[in-house]
């Protein structure tokens, strides 16, 4: 009885390591199906540079450089669509292995993740209420002031680390700031100088746009650290696409419209 019971814990075993083993290949099959493939994390809800078109296809200018990162590198893009505090938790996890939605390089940030070259810069801004006494960042932190901020942004970074006196109001959601502000419920909602003057552009009797940068920033593509190689063909293809003209081409293609007034206004445009 010992023996059989003996033979068949052997056999049981022996299954258990080859389905592991089988299991093992199967990854590692799918991680050299996959060497083909870069997944590409984005927030589809920052247009015009991550958007969806009217098939909820991936669109806009963060798209169009993936796509063309890809071919540059003779590899298949995937575009996954996520929240945006998400994103550095996924590509920490491997579920995603590139960041590129407009994000921005910060020392803290640093610390979890790896970045290329910058590609773009730009700057934090306010869209202020039309009423509103605020007409600089320095009226913002002061008693019976409220701030929007978009949770995980640098404007969330930003407020948390220097607002003290003024309540402080942090959302999911981009839209959601905006009604705060369009409603006269917040003050100001501090973001991007693009995103702010497209937010005013569309509620021009309720608000007003600051655009005047405060803090200026620059967005980076986004790797695991120690990607070195990766990172290495980033860089180039960035390189590349800048001297073929392709900012200048997306930039005309989706702002020209703000090109010209952050012109007209002597403000230094994005890319």
């Amino acid at each position: 009885m010992k023996l059989r019971r003996m033979s068949r814990i052997a056999g049981v075993l022996l299954l258990a390591a080859a389905t592991l083993l089988g299991a093992a290949s199967c990854r590692d099959g799918r991680r050299a199906a996959a060497k083909g493939t870069l997944i590409v994390g984005m927030e589809l809800s920052y247009p015009p540079f991550e958007m969806t078109d009217e098939n909820g296809a991936p669109k806009g200018i963060s798209v169009e450089l993936a796509s063309e990162l890809g071919k540059f590198l003779g590899k298949r893009i995937v575009i996954q669509n996520m929240a945006f505090d998400g994103l550095i938790p996924a590509l920490k996890s491997g579920k995603i292995d590139l960041i590129l939605s407009s994000m921005t390089i910060t020392d803290e940030r640093r610390r979890s993740v790896d970045f290329s070259d910058p590609y773009l810069t730009t700057g934090l801004c306010l869209l202020v209420a039309k009423g509103s006494r605020v007409n600089s960042i320095a009226d913002l932190d002061k008693a019976g002031i409220t701030v929007a901020v978009k949770k995980g942004t640098t404007g969330h970074s930003f407020a948390a680390g220097n607002i003290r006196n003024a309540r402080l109001l942090v959302l999911d959601r981009e839209a959601a700031a905006v009604l705060e502000v369009v409603q006269g419920k917040a003050d100001a909602f501090i973001y991007d100088q693009m995103s702010t003057y497209r937010n005013w552009q569309r509620n021009r009797d309720t608000t007003r746009a600051l655009l005047n940068p405060f803090q200026v920033e620059q967005w980076g593509i986004a790797l695991r650290k120690g990607d070195g190689q990766l990172k290495g063909e980033i860089n180039r293809f960035l390189g590349s696409f800048r001297s073929r003209g392709g900012f200048e081409r997306l930039g005309d293609i989706y702002l020209g419209e703000q090109k010209e007034a952050f012109r007209e206004q002597g403000i230094p445009f994005l890319f």
